[in-house]
This record gives structure tokens, C-alpha cells and sequence, in this order.
């Protein structure tokens, strides 16, 4: 059997992840472009999605989207010149800058959570509320 084959009968967990992601965002983005959010891209969630509504430190969020420092720097000067966050100084500590949302960010984080739930909630209808429980427990005590 080919291996090509053999990964479309038993895919391994990054196959499985991966599909699951991309998924995720391809209903995700193009649900939230038709909702006036046209211009942000998947690569904006490393951003978007670990940005607290009072503002984020940039080393937060590569930390927690577990991207480099420099591409969270890229990702953030595209989101500043599209509108959606600005850097603030840290009030806790002047030497730092916080991203912080804008209004335009702001309303973006709350469509794409209430999608997320939405999806959330269709998959867990699809497989059983008690299998949906475990998956996310299983998948989540993988991934920290």
C-alpha cells in the first residue's frame, strides 16, 4: 500500500490536527468576511485569537500562539495598518508596548468567539455532547 494511501485510511495525529484546523478556519474566516471582517487573513489568528481585550504584550502572544517574535511583529504591523489593533505603552512598564484591540478588532474577537461556539456546538450535536466532552479533554491535555 502506498503511503499516500495509507495516510487516507489512518491519518497520524498532525494529519488529523491539521485537517481539523484548517477546517476550522476556512468556516471560520470566510463566515467573518461576510460580516465585515473581509481583510484579515488565518495567519492574523496568531494574534486575534490570544489578544486580551485590554491589550496584549507581544511576548504573550508568541508565547502563547507559538509563533517567533518577529512574525507576531509582522502579523501585528498588518493588523495596525488594516485597523483592527494599535500599540499603547505597557502602563505597567514603560519600556513595553501593548497590542491592544480597536473597536474594529474588538467587534472581529467577539464574531469570531460566537463562531467558534457555533461550530463548537454543531460538532458536539454531531458526535454526542458526552464524545465532544472527551475530545476536547483528550485534546486539550495533548496540547499543554
Amino acid at each position: 500500500m502506498r503511503r499516500s494511501e495509507r495516510k487516507k485510511i489512518d491519518p497520524d495525529l498532525g494529519i488529523l490536527a491539521s485537517r481539523t484546523l484548517f477546517a476550522f478556519q476556512r468556516e471560520l474566516f470566510s463566515t467573518i468576511a461576510n460580516q465585515g471582517h473581509s481583510r484579515i487573513r488565518p495567519r492574523h489568528g496568531a494574534i486575534l485569537a490570544y489578544l486580551d481585550p485590554e491589550g496584549s504584550r507581544a511576548t504573550d502572544l508568541s508565547a502563547q500562539s507559538g509563533q517567533h517574535k518577529q512574525v507576531i511583529g509582522t502579523l501585528v504591523d498588518e493588523l495596525v495598518e488594516l485597523g483592527y489593533v494599535e500599540r499603547r505603552p505597557d502602563p505597567k512598564d514603560r519600556r513595553a508596548k501593548l497590542i491592544v484591540p480597536t473597536e474594529l478588532g474588538l467587534d472581529q474577537m467577539v464574531k469570531a468567539d460566537a463562531l467558534a461556539e457555533q461550530i463548537e456546538r454543531r460538532h458536539a450535536a454531531k458526535v454526542g455532547a458526552a464524545e465532544w466532552a472527551t475530545f476536547k479533554r483528550v485534546f486539550q491535555s495533548l496540547t499543554t
